[in-house]
């Protein structure tokens, strides 16, 4: 306790000094919250987005299909059982038959996906109802990248020509019924939604999907002839992204930290060269030259302490602003990741503390390598002014 008062008085004595370590040390400390409450934003809504427009719970693979080969996806289909019609029925599983084609928007070509799904689904955000067809045109639905890459919009139509299950190509035209917005890239992207009924007639293939997206009220269990692909899986490549883009910031939030540690060890080597006849006269006075040393490595890891309380006076009032309008990029539409227009950052209490454990332990250990040589001090020399 008598270290703890001697260094924070000693800390405050020294003036601008102290203040100056202080404020480097704690936008540093600002900063690492910052930028590790984005990528935390960035993932839960990342993650948040693609389980609600593409994965769902988990998707049930036929064993054929490989989302990156495309020469997988033409055999990559298989019969769905009673149990699995009854599960789609109760709107517990969504099929979707995954088709390879070629569109043909204003007299261009274009390579696409073609992708049946029930028009009542309830498990992804995709608007699809609007495949509802009572009049004999064949609706399709497409998102706002798929749009503005082939130049279409609501109630144009479009040309596509596919080979059906025979091999034969076969051609048809559709209207565009709708255009949706995502921040999905995957959901999007060279997709076109057509009403998987239509798209299975279209391949002579009834009954027929690629894979099966599970809602949140379907039942952990196995179904024969699929494969599960659980979450960890379908978002393995957004999670790569966010752990490289720590990683890369992480270098910045280093090199701030190592500024500001610096500069707390400068002064407590300039402090210990200039107070040598106190410090032999604390040994003077009885105390240990341990207890000598940890008045100083105390008072320089008290910079951090400060560095905390100054940094929540401005962080706090900042941090909450941003989680309330957010961080807008206005790039992310443009982007082949999962990335919203604006991201919402995310503070979490294991962010802070964390962040304050880290600040507190290093400067701590930085205070406490030059306070070694006090260790070594005569008192006679001490109270001399001699440094050994």
């Amino acid at each position: 306790m008598l270290a703890l008062k001697l260094a924070f008085k000693n800390l405050l004595g020294a003036g601008l000094r102290t203040w100056l370590n202080v404020s480097v040390l704690s936008f540093a400390f600002v900063l690492i919250i910052f930028f590790n409450g984005m990528i935390d934003g960035w993932n839960r809504q990342g993650r948040k987005d693609t389980i609600a427009w593409e994965t769902g719970k988990g998707q049930f693979w036929h064993p054929e299909y490989d989302r990156f080969d495309p020469y997988t996806i033409q055999a990559s289909n298989g019969l769905m059982s009673d149990e699995i019609l009854k599960e789609t029925e109760s709107k517990r599983l969504v099929p979707i038959l995954v088709v390879q084609a070629t569109a043909f928007p204003q007299g261009r070509s274009l390579a696409v996906i073609l992708k049946g799904i029930d028009p009542m689904q309830t498990v992804l955000e995709l608007p699809v109802s609007a495949l509802l067809s009572d009049n004999g045109i064949d609706y399709a639905v497409i998102g706002k990248r798929m749009a503005e890459s082939a130049k279409l919009k609501v109630g144009d139509k479009l040309l596509i020509r596919w080979r059906d299950k025979n091999g034969t190509f076969d051609a048809r035209e559709i209207q565009i019924a709708e255009v949706f917005k995502c921040d999905v890239p995957g959901a999007d992207n060279g997709q076109i939604y057509l009403s998987l009924r239509t798209l299975q007639e279209m391949m002579e293939l009834k009954n027929h999907a690629t894979y099966l997206v599970a809602g949140e009220e379907f039942e952990d269990r196995e179904l024969e002839n699929w494969v599960f692909r659980d979450l960890d899986f379908l978002l393995e490549d957004f999670n790569k992204i966010i752990s490289a883009k720590k990683a890369g910031g992480s270098i910045m939030q280093i090199f701030m930290l190592l500024i500001a540690l610096i500069a707390i060890f400068d002064t407590q080597v300039l402090s210990i060269f200039r107070r040598q006849k106190e410090i032999g006269t604390y040994i003077a006075l009885g105390m240990t030259r341990a207890q000598v040393v940890g008045i100083f490595t105390v008072e320089g890891g008290a910079h951090s302490i400060l560095a905390t309380l100054l940094g929540a006076v401005y962080g706090i009032p900042l941090f909450l602003f941003l989680n309330k309008v957010g961080i807008s990029f206005g790039v992310g539409q443009g982007m082949d990741i999962t990335l919203a227009e604006t991201i919402y950052p995310y503070y979490s209490i294991r962010l802070i503390i964390s962040t304050i454990l880290l600040v507190v332990v290093s400067a701590t250990i930085v205070s406490y390598l030059p306070s070694r040589k006090i260790s070594k001090m005569k008192p006679t020399d001490a109270l001399k002014g001699k440094l050994q």
